[in-house]
């Protein structure tokens, strides 16, 4: 009896031919599910378990792949992935090569906004004791921007038209796509090599999360937080917010806006500082008044220097009377006290202290008397100056350089004009030294 003919396969044909089954099958397919067990070795690749409530699959996502996601994937996350079917031939487990996750309910650009917002957060990034002041009136200011775009035109004509003397450095970039984040960076690295500018305006117009992306990645928010001149970030519309906004010194709800707040008004400023001297020049006023009045009492309550000088003298007296009659008594009393007493006066000389007295009262009078010389001084320059600015007003001193006074007769009526005289009349003409009396024979002129 023969047996019946078997068709044996080997374990690894077996697997093969499970795997071209799988992935003739399920070459392309979206899964749903919760990511659990993430793993993400040196080598950039994802690897993690898709889970439900009855099932699960292991999947991968190379590292060719990832560079693409927006977002980290992390344990627990909800998610929508599309990919193929296959069989990893060494353990004979079927998995996911996947190419795309999306998380479940919210769009993977704004997961990625929000894992970086609260990444950087927990650093410290949007402290406010990071945050630089902005220059009241600065000299030059930077933009970063594209050229072509709608927002640097605004920005430049609301800066002129609020202070024409600015000076405007415009480091032009791409403002979304590829590449944008890194131009941008560089951009705020030039303003701080060069350190040319005293504030920095980042800005660009509305657009959607995407358009805007560039101001949300790490390296742009990075360079704001370590520039040292202060940034504005005017990025989008009043509604629009990213990365930048948060680490910027200052967040600006438009370009538009951001050109506002970077400049006062030059008329405002002119005004306030009107004011401000107004205010300082009466205060100064003010207090200058109040120095006289306490001058004027400090002057009423000055002793005359002859009358203290006097006092002095009568206090001295008293003093050696006083000192004369202590030493009488005490000559009188033990000689230990006697002792004492003289020791006390080796010590308390008397006459040193009014030879003392009498140079300071010889000082005193000295410089009393180079006062009273140099006020009379100023007195005699002052007459001087006055008496000269008369003399140069003097007639006589305008007559003395050539000019004369010619007097209408018989009633001595000052000449102007020509037509106070007719020909036939008579004439007095006043000279420095002397007067000539003349007819008048012609007259020129009206």
């Amino acid at each position: 009896m023969e047996l019946p003919f078997r068709y044996i396969l080997t374990v690894s044909e077996l697997t093969q031919e499970i795997k071209d089954i799988l992935e003739d099958r399920f070459p392309d397919i979206w899964v749903e599910g919760e990511i659990s067990n993430l793993r993400i070795p040196p080598s950039g690749h994802i690897y993690f378990t898709l889970k439900d409530d009855f099932s699960q699959v292991r999947a991968v996502f190379f590292k060719t792949k990832a560079r693409t996601l927006r977002f980290l994937p992390e344990d627990g996350l909800h998610v929508i992935c599309r990919g193929r079917v296959s069989l990893y031939e060494k353990r004979g487990e079927y998995q996911l090569v996947l190419e795309e996750i999306e998380p479940k309910g919210i769009g993977a650009l704004q997961l990625a906004f929000l894992q970086l917002k609260e990444r950087l957060e927990r650093e410290g990034l949007f402290d406010i004791k990071h945050k630089k002041s902005i220059p009241m009136i600065p000299q030059t200011i930077g933009i970063i921007t594209s050229p072509t775009g709608a927002a640097i035109r605004d920005m430049l004509h609301i800066i002129h038209r609020r202070y024409k003397n600015v000076h405007i450095l415009i480091y032009p970039v791409r403002v979304q796509g590829e590449g944008a984040s890194s131009e941008i960076k560089e951009a705020i690295e030039y303003f701080n090599e060069q350190m040319n500018v005293e504030v920095i305006i980042l800005g660009r117009g509305g657009g959607s999360l995407e358009d805007l992306w560039a101001f949300n990645e790490e390296e742009a928010a990075r360079a704001i937080y370590y520039s040292k001149i202060p940034i504005i970030s005017a990025v989008g519309h009043e509604t629009d917010y990213t990365i930048s906004d948060f680490v910027a010194d200052l967040r600006a709800p438009t370009p538009s806006a951001a050109a506002e707040l970077v400049v006062k008004d030059k008329g405002e400023i002119q005004n306030t500082l009107h004011y401000l001297e107004n205010r300082l020049e009466i205060q100064i006023f003010k207090n200058l008044r109040e120095r006289r009045t306490d001058l004027s009492h400090l002057r009423k309550g000055l002793i005359d220097p002859r009358r203290k000088i006097e006092e002095y003298f009568l206090r001295v007296d008293d003093f050696v009377n006083r000192f004369r009659r202590s030493i009488y008594w005490s000559i009188k009393g033990k000689k230990e006290k006697n002792l004492h007493l003289s020791e006390r006066l080796i010590l308390q000389d008397p006459l040193q202290r009014i030879e003392n007295l009498r140079l300071l009262i010889f000082e005193m009078g000295r410089r009393l008397g180079q006062h009273i010389k140099h006020s009379i001084e100023i007195q005699r320059q002052k007459t001087r100056w006055v008496l000269g600015k008369l003399d140069s007003l003097s007639p006589l001193s305008i007559l003395q350089r050539g000019y004369s006074i010619t007097r209408k007769l018989p009633k001595l009526q000052i000449l102007r004009d020509v037509s106070q005289v007719k020909e036939g009349d008579r004439v007095e003409v006043k000279l420095y030294r002397g007067a000539l009396f003349c007819g008048i024979e012609r007259k020129e002129g009206s």
